[in-house]
C-alpha cells in the first residue's frame, strides 16, 4: 500500500513542477522587461523640458513650449502650439527620430 501511494505524490509533484517552471519563463521573459521600459518611460517623462524635440505617441513632431503639470504645450509650426498631455510623448518615437546625440 505504501508504494502506491509515494507513486501517486511522484506523479503529483512531476505534473505540478512543469507548470511552475512555465510560469518562472512567462515572469522572466514577458514581465520583467515590460516592467523595465515602463521605468524607462516614466524617466524620460520626468526628464522632459523646454526646448526638447519630442514625437507623440499619434506621430506628431514638436519642440517643448511649456509644460503645465500634466499638459505640454508642443511648437509643431510657425506659431502653432498644440496642447497634449505628458504621457502622450513617446520616448520609442523620440529617440527613433531624434537620437541621442543630436538631440537637443
Amino acid at each position: 500500500m505504501t508504494t502506491i501511494f509515494l507513486q501517486a505524490s511522484g506523479s503529483a509533484l512531476g505534473g505540478i513542477l512543469p507548470m511552475v517552471l512555465m510560469l518562472g519563463v512567462i515572469v522572466i521573459f514577458m514581465v520583467l522587461p515590460q516592467r523595465r521600459k515602463s521605468k524607462e518611460q516614466k524617466t524620460f517623462l520626468e526628464s522632459l523640458q523646454k526646448g526638447k524635440e519630442v514625437v507623440t505617441a499619434s506621430g506628431l513632431l514638436g519642440r517643448i513650449d511649456k509644460i503645465d503639470d500634466g499638459i505640454v504645450t508642443l511648437n509643431v509650426g510657425n506659431k502653432t502650439y498644440i496642447r497634449c498631455t505628458k504621457n502622450a510623448i513617446s520616448k520609442e518615437l523620440t529617440d527613433a527620430i531624434y537620437p541621442q546625440d543630436t538631440a537637443k
